[in-house]
């Protein structure tokens, strides 16, 4: 079946000629919004366990975590190339000698051909783009700004502590460096947004050089605050049909040229409250597909050619 989207693995191959595969890593980095500098109650729907695989081992070096995943993507997936992805909490809360010692362990291995950061806007500088910038004279270079909504009230409501001003800055400080590809995490389904709003992010969106978009499903895990207000009723989650309509829509107003990175996520099925249709990814991807073939939806074909 012919794509209908700019897909990550579609992007890879392009890129590397051949399969490459992302190693997820928990560098041992924290969060302003875990540690005080801006709160201790974190963001109400995080919580690190239910996505990154290291973060249930704390003992595994970097270098470890990544020989383990190396091995298992060799044996799983026959995986030759490999990108670097620091994932959990803010990959760039650390003085610049502390980034530049984590990063560098990367050097070991001959195999990896990109680093991929994922962090906050407000965790970033001119001297830390600097820094990664060294990295793009060998390898490929991704930034991934958590963004998850453009509206002010609902970032608010999920105690972001960061507005869509700081997430411009960063990105106007990224588009400085040629060779570092900003994404953004966007998460559908957030208490109180209408649909109208999640595709005003998207609109948005088409109109900043990002680079990719990464869309999560908004689903409750364990022990954070908005599991309180789930087991309250006091939040409503998308049902499956629902959100793969407004994934479908959400593509419709996003550029063309832009990867998709993520359509959507997926959780610990231990840390996983609801929905429980989430981690039925395969199949809800076949159904994404099969939807936009029947409402002939194709990433973009609402922007007008000027948006493009």
């Amino acid at each position: 079946m012919e794509s209908r989207y700019y897909s990550y693995n579609q992007y890879l191959q392009e890129t590397f000629g051949e399969r490459v595969h992302r190693l997820s890593l928990d560098a041992g980095f924290n969060c302003p919004n875990l540690d005080g500098r801006l709160s201790t109650q974190g963001c109400t729907f995080c919580n690190n366990r239910a996505f990154s695989r290291y973060t249930k081992t704390k003992n595994r070096s970097i270098k470890e975590q990544i020989e383990e995943s190396m091995l298992f993507a060799r044996n799983r997936y026959n995986a030759k190339k490999f990108i670097a992805y620091f994932q959990a909490f803010s990959n760039t809360y650390a003085g610049l000698k502390t980034l530049q010692k984590r990063y560098s362990i990367i050097k070991n291995f001959k195999n990896i051909v990109g680093i991929a950061i994922s962090t906050r806007p407000d965790c970033i500088n001119q001297e830390k783009l600097s820094l990664l910038s060294e990295f793009s004279q060998k390898y490929r270079v991704y930034i991934e700004y958590g963004l998850q909504s453009i509206h002010a009230t609902t970032l608010k409501k999920i105690n972001r502590n960061h507005n869509l001003q700081s997430f411009l800055d960063a990105l106007n400080l990224t588009k400085k460096y040629k060779k570092i590809h900003p994404a953004a995490h966007i998460i559908l389904g957030l208490p109180g947004e209408t649909r109208k709003e999640m595709l005003e992010t998207a609109k948005f969106l088409a109109q900043t050089p990002l680079w990719g978009i990464k869309i999560h499903c908004f689903h409750v895990v364990k022990n954070t605050t908005i599991q309180k207000e789930y087991q309250k009723e006091k939040i409503k989650l998308l049902s499956q049909e629902e959100y793969l309509n407004i994934a479908a829509d959400f593509l419709r107003y996003t550029s063309p040229k832009t990867v998709i990175l993520r359509l959507i996520s997926d959780a610990s099925p231990q840390e996983l409250i609801a929905p429980k249709w989430l981690n039925q990814k395969n199949k809800a991807l076949n159904q994404l597909n099969k939807l936009l073939e029947e409402r002939n939806i194709r990433q973009g074909d609402r922007l007008t050619p000027r948006e493009n």
